[in-house]
């Protein structure tokens, strides 16, 4: 018999309606399961078992900011609503980017997407987390190698340091972190009685509230407009504000990625709880919430 030994799986390549999207940080799930229903009625003194049909788990990745520009296309469609089911696979590879096996996947459709936190105090690099549901998945055997460029080109990591928030009319010029936030689009199965496999339609889009923090120095006019807006009751369309999250690769002068909001409102701003003879910078976070909300690319994604 053969040899056949067991392999090291630290690298996974998405693969997407026949496009190689890259590497990607982490995923789970895309498992399939099946309930076990039970039937106790009957003469025997043991409880007959036998299974549903089958339930196929979301996937859950996390991506970098250069991935291929098909994967923030499907993010920035989902979050205009423009909803698109695709295809695809992720491959495990060896250490040699040999690929060994693949879980594939079938008409699937975004349910979330979350946006890292964005943190001047923060060292480590963050990444983007999608989650998408599919109709269907199957598990294979793979063959080749992942090469090209994307086993050469330079990862271009997002530090959560490196951002830029603009919010119009306010001071954002000292704004120390924006906290992650998640966007999330609901599946709903057909069940239908004859189908073995469910179909996936979607449902409901949810755009999260805003938390920004920043030094109380320049929080002057995030008072201003909760006084009006919240206090004085001037809250109509016409007062709220639109503003833009960059995401900024490690010179700080290309643009990675951009997330655009529309019609925010400011409905919370709150200090820091505060010690004596703490040396710390004293902050405010400002709670706000948002309508709608667009993604951009920028310069690192592969097209």
């Amino acid at each position: 018999m053969a040899d056949i030994r067991s392999y090291v799986a630290g690298n996974f390549f998405f693969q997407m309606d026949g496009v190689k999207c890259g590497f990607i940080k982490s995923m789970d799930g895309g498992a399939i399961t099946a309930e076990v229903i039970n039937e106790p009625a009957g003469p025997n003194y043991f409880v007959k078992k036998h299974i549903g049909t089958p339930k196929y788990e979301d996937f859950t990745m996390q991506i970098g900011f250069s991935m291929s520009k098909a994967v923030y296309d499907w993010i920035a469609a989902s979050w205009q609503m423009n909803y698109q089911r695709k295809n695809g696979a992720v491959i495990a590879c060896d250490y040699k980017l040999d690929a060994k096996s693949q879980r594939e996947f079938f008409n699937a459709l975004i349910t979330e997407t979350g946006i890292p936190a964005c943190d001047g105090a923060s060292k480590e690099p963050a990444y983007l987390t999608l989650k998408f549901a599919p109709e269907y998945t199957r598990y294979t055997k793979a063959s080749g190698k992942a090469v090209g460029e994307y086993g050469k080109s330079e990862q271009k990591l997002f530090l959560p340091q490196n951002f830029k928030l603009t919010i119009d009319g306010l001071d954002c010029t000292k704004v120390a972190k924006v906290d992650a936030f998640t966007v999330k689009q609901t599946a709903v199965t057909d069940d239908i009685g004859d189908a073995r496999d469910y179909l996936k339609e979607p449902g409901k889009l949810e755009f999260p509230n805003l938390k920004v923090t920043l030094s109380e120095v320049a929080a002057q006019s995030w008072y201003d407009w909760h006084e009006d807006f919240v206090i004085k009751g001037n809250n109509d369309e016409g007062r709220e504000k639109n503003g833009i999250l960059e995401f900024l690769s490690p010179n700080r002068q290309d643009t990675l990625f951009t997330v655009k909001f529309f019609n925010l409102g400011i409905f919370k701003i709150a200090t820091d709880k505060v010690e004596a003879n703490a040396d710390a910078i004293k902050r405010v976070a400002g709670e706000l919430y948002c309508e709608r909300m667009e993604v951009q690319t920028g310069k690192g994604v592969i097209a």
